[in-house]
């Protein structure tokens, strides 16, 4: 059952409020801080208590994201002043042209190999939004278009390669530090052979790890060989597979049915793959995973309850 908020004192500390509501204490202090949504309590100490009614305002202020307004005009919207925004350019309040700009920017620092300026967006983005937001507005179109440059431009190999190496190591450290508070049904985790950047498939495990799940990760360019015995001994449910290059045919038209025909847990597979070859990954017998996560996330727990 889901926790339901109640205190017996009436207030709760920031990472309580955390776990309540998915919005990490660095974000709920910069909507307090830099546009005044929200305003705690404070002990005599100095340290931030939060009623049932901030609870509320913090969903009420997730809703308003979530249906495109911009964290600047969220105040507006509360307030009820924000319904009709006499002379101001429409634009101005299109969560849209916010995710562009942060794009924009990171990008240019990807172009000028600036590790600083991007490091510098990305926290900027997480402070003000939650981290799925981040991922599925910001990471996701970036990686997107990363990939189709991969085609036309001269160094998008490398750009791609640096943007990927970044986010693996701040993705990485988010995934250790959860995973050791996770104690969820296994799912095993591999990139498919050739495929050496883990960044989807991080971004897929810790959206996992907020449903409950233990993802279990093998890193990238393993043979398919190995997985049936893996899967085995690591008790886990499920076998995940990632990728995001031209596969060569010989994996989805061989290997990867010889693999399914091996193990008995569900195949997924993820990743940029599987909107070019889902056929494919359908007729050798695995489950080719949504884009979005959340619904990835929806598709795993579908075929488990299935095999249960």
């Amino acid at each position: 059952m889901k926790e339901q908020p109640s205190n017996k004192n009436g207030f709760y500390p920031i990472r309580k409020v955390s776990e309540l509501t998915g919005i990490n204490p660095v974000t709920l202090r910069a909507w307090e801080r830099r546009y005044g949504l929200i305003k705690p309590e404070r002990t005599p100490k100095g340290h931030r208590l939060y009623t049932d009614e901030h609870i509320q305002l913090i969903r009420r202020i997730m809703d308003f994201i979530d249906q495109g307004i911009s964290i600047g005009q969220v105040k507006n919207r509360l307030s009820g002043n924000g319904a009709h925004l006499q002379g101001v350019d429409s634009t101005q309040v299109k969560e849209s042209d916010v995710w562009e700009t942060y794009r924009s920017r990171m990008l240019q620092a990807i172009a000028e190999f600036d590790e600083n300026a991007l490091d510098g967006n990305y926290n900027e983005a997480l402070s003000l939004y939650p981290i799925e937001l981040v991922t599925r507005l910001l990471l996701q179109p970036m990686l997107h278009e990363l990939h189709q440059r991969r085609s036309s431009q001269p160094l998008a190999e490398v750009e791609s390669r640096f943007f990927h190496t970044y986010l693996r190591n701040k993705l990485g450290a988010r995934f250790h530090h959860q995973s050791t508070q996770t104690r969820g049904r296994r799912l095993l985790g591999a990139c498919l052979p050739n495929e050496y950047s883990e960044v989807e498939l991080l971004l897929f495990s810790l959206k996992a790890m907020t449903q409950g799940y233990r993802p279990v990760l093998l890193g990238p360019d393993l043979s398919l060989e190995l997985l049936p015995m893996t899967i085995n001994r690591s008790h886990s449910e499920a076998l995940l597979l990632f990728g995001s290059l031209e596969p060569p045919m010989a994996l989805l038209q061989s290997h990867l049915p010889a693999l399914v025909q091996k193990v008995n847990e569900p195949v997924f597979v993820g990743g940029a793959i599987t909107q070019t070859h889902q056929a494919e990954i359908l007729q050798a017998g695995a489950i080719p995973l949504a884009v979005d996560l959340a619904a990835a996330v929806v598709q795993i727990d579908d075929r488990l309850t299935i095999g249960r």
